[in-house]
C-alpha cells in the first residue's frame, strides 16, 4: 500500500517488539530493554527523521505515549514519538494528494481502545469516506479481548465475552454478508473471529482489496476471504484462548517507511 502511494518501505531485519504485553504483568524493566533495542536498531533512521508506520494501534501508542514516560531524558525517544504514525495518519500527512482506491459498499468498524484514547480515529474515518465506503462506527467501547485479558481462564473470560456481546459482536452477526469488517487492532480482530462467523481486516488489507477488484478473484461469501486467499498463509490458525497469548499486541509488527525525499518531489510535501 505504501509503495503504491509512492514510498520506499524498509522492514527492520531484526524482530522488534514494543513490549506492550509486558506492562500487564509489571515487567517494566524488560519492557524498557525492548524499547532500548528499538531505539538502538532504528537510531540512524530516527536521526534522519524517517517516519515510522505502525500497523498495530497498541504498538503505536507505546511510542507516542509510554515511551516518553519510560525514557523521559532520551532525545531519540522524543524523536521516535514525534515520527511515529498509524498508516492513515502517515498517508494524511506525507501524501495529502494521494487518491486512495475506490471501494463501494458498507464498512463496519471496531475502533481499537488505544485509537480512541491516545491516537484518535478521525483520520482513519476520513480515509474510509474518501474510499467511497458507507462507514458505520458503533459506540461499542472495548471489544473485550484487551490484549492478554481475554485469553486468560477464569472470570476475566466471562467479562471479555460480556464486553464483546454488548455491541460489537451482535453488530457483526447482523451485518450483511458483503459488509466490510474493519479492525486495526489484533485483539479486536481475534475477538470477532473467535466469537462470530466473520473475520475483520486491517485498514491496510482493506486498501489492498480496493486495489484488487473482487472479479479478479472470483465470487466469495465474505469479502475478507479475498485477503485470506492471497495475503494470509494457508492453514494459519487463530490463537487458542486456553493459554495466555503474551505477544498478542505485537504480532502486527513494525514498518519503517522511508523514501520521503521521493515522496516530497511527487506530492509536494514540505
Amino acid at each position: 500500500v505504501l509503495e503504491a502511494a509512492g514510498f520506499d518501505v524498509t522492514v527492520p531485519e531484526q524482530r522488534l517488539c514494543c513490549g506492550r504485553p509486558l506492562y500487564d504483568y509489571g515487567m517494566l524493566t524488560t519492557a524498557k530493554r525492548y524499547l532500548d533495542t528499538i531505539l538502538g536498531t532504528l537510531a540512524d533512521d530516527i536521526a534522519r527523521g524517517t517516519p515510522v508506520v505502525g500497523l498495530e494501534p497498541s504498538c503505536v501508542a507505546v511510542f507516542r505515549d509510554e515511551l516518553g514516560n519510560l525514557r523521559p531524558n532520551d532525545e531519540n525517544a522524543r524523536r521516535l514519538a514525534a515520527q511515529t504514525y498509524t498508516l492513515a495518519q502517515f498517508l494524511d500527512k506525507h501524501a495529502p494528494d494521494w487518491e486512495p482506491p475506490h471501494l463501494a459498499g458498507k464498512a463496519l468498524v471496531q475502533v481499537h481502545c488505544h485509537q480512541g484514547a491516545v491516537l484518535g480515529y478521525d483520520i482513519e474515518h476520513k480515509l474510509l469516506d474518501r474510499m467511497g465506503l458507507d462507514v458505520e462506527v458503533p459506540d461499542s467501547g472495548c471489544c473485550g479481548m484487551a490484549g492478554s485479558f481475554g485469553y486468560e481462564k477464569g472470570e476475566q473470560y466471562d467479562v471479555s465475552i460480556a464486553c464483546g456481546e454488548r455491541v460489537i459482536l451482535p453488530a457483526v452477526r447482523d451485518a450483511s454478508a458483503d459488509t466490510f469488517l474493519v479492525a486495526d487492532g489484533f485483539s479486536c480482530r481475534e475477538q470477532i473471529a473467535q466469537n462470530t462467523e466473520r473475520k475483520a481486516v486491517h485498514l491496510a488489507e482493506l486498501l489492498w482489496m480496493a486495489r484488487h477488484p473482487a472479479d479478479e478473484r472470483g465470487p466469495s461469501s465474505h469479502p475478507e476471504h479475498r485477503v485470506d486467499d492471497i495475503l494470509r498463509p494457508e492453514g494459519t490458525a487463530h490463537a487458542s484462548r486456553s493459554a495466555l497469548a503474551a505477544g498478542g499486541a505485537a504480532i502486527a509488527g513494525l514498518l519503517a517507511a522511508g523514501g520521503i525525499g521521493y515522496a516530497a518531489r511527487r506530492f509536494g510535501v514540505k
